[in-house]
Parts: structure tokens; C-alpha cells; sequence
């Protein structure tokens, strides 16, 4: 499996529901194959982006039962982002613990499906870029 190919499918999983960290595997990559750096940060960002595409696909079809008395403190901090700065919370989508969610909250609650697309290749190739800015600088 080529290295571009691990990058789009490791940072795919990590933005659906599973846990895993894209950011370590784009860092071992790098390390590996540091020629490869644009097209890492591409298939990071773009798999990244199409897994949160899919909890928000997900949460529009309403495959999430939402019981606010149950709702984690998380889940109460991303409704609250929503309420608050709508579409444009999907920018936070790269965020532990509540980007997952804000992508599920976002599909359930229909917000458009373009602006949202957009805020979370956003704030998903933004992470990345501080990244591998973070390593060309060491």
C-alpha cells in the first residue's frame, strides 16, 4: 500500500467515529517519505474532510437519537458551538472530543451541505498545515 493511499484512509478513519490519530501517521510518513509532503497533506486533508463528511451524512439521516438529559459534557459543548456559530463552528472540526461530534450535530440538524463541506476542508487542511509547518521549522 503506497504511502498516499495510508495517509487518505488512516486520516478517513480517524474523522469518522473510530479513534485514531491522523497526526501520527502523517508525522511517520513524513519521516519515511519526506519528498511526499504536498501529497501527504493532500490525501490527509481530503480523507480527513470525507470522514467527517460521513458522521454528517450519518446525522442527516437522522441515525442519531439525541436524548439531551444524556448528552456528555462534549457532546453539550459542541450543541452549544452549533446553537451558538452554526455553520461556521464546523470550523473547530478538527478538534478532540467535539469535532466528531459538531460533524454528526451538523447533518442532523441540516446545515447546508456545501458551507459545511467547505468549513470542515477548512479547519481539517489547517491543522495539517500548521503541522507540517510545526516539523519543517525543527
Amino acid at each position: 500500500m503506497g504511502p498516499l493511499w495510508l495517509m487518505f484512509s488512516g486520516a478517513f478513519l480517524a474523522a469518522t467515529l473510530l479513534p485514531g490519530g491522523s497526526e501520527v501517521l502523517l508525522l511517520a510518513l513524513l519521516n519515511d517519505t519526506p519528498s511526499l509532503w504536498l501529497g501527504l497533506f493532500v490525501a490527509a486533508s481530503l480523507g480527513n474532510t470525507l470522514g467527517a463528511l460521513t458522521s454528517f451524512g450519518l446525522g442527516r439521516l437522522g441515525r442519531v437519537a439525541w436524548e439531551p438529559e444524556k448528552l456528555s459534557a462534549s457532546q453539550r459543548h459542541a450543541m452549544k458551538l452549533i446553537e451558538k456559530y452554526g455553520v461556521w463552528s464546523l470550523l473547530l472540526s478538527w478538534a478532540p472530543l467535539i469535532g466528531d461530534i459538531l460533524c454528526l450535530l451538523a447533518g442532523y440538524l441540516r446545515l447546508p451541505f456545501w458551507a459545511s463541506t467547505a468549513l470542515i476542508l477548512t479547519g481539517k487542511a489547517a491543522r495539517y498545515a500548521l503541522l507540517l509547518a510545526m516539523v519543517k521549522s525543527l
